[in-house]
């Protein structure tokens, strides 16, 4: 199950994991954000022990959203070693977000 990042527990969960971490940052009220959901939680499953996956709810964490200049939803960031090492927008197929952070 994709856990759930918010501002109190992003920098230890996030920044200071010893393994690479996808961050869904999305909102209740966006559409596209409802398809990705069943996409993350199927990777964060898959994945497990290897890629830590999660959410930030832009609306409860609107810190967050700045820092990591969220300018639309979903955005995707994969963090490695407490930096941004790749993002994307929009809610696309799990064949190619596999694809695109290299999580194969």
């Amino acid at each position: 199950m994709a856990r759930i990042f918010q501002q109190d527990n992003f920098e230890e969960e996030v920044l200071k994991s010893d393994i690479p971490v996808l961050v869904d940052f999305y909102a209740e009220w966006c559409g596209p954000c409802k398809m990705l959901g069943p996409v993350i939680e199927d990777l964060a499953v898959e994945y497990e022990g290897k890629v830590k996956i999660g959410k930030v709810n832009i609306d409860l964490a609107e810190e967050l959203a700045m820092r990591y200049q969220v300018q639309s939803v979903p955005t995707l960031i994969l963090f490695k070693n407490g930096q941004v090492v790749k993002r994307l927008s929009g809610a696309l197929p799990k064949a190619r977000l596999i694809s695109e952070f290299s999580l194969a």
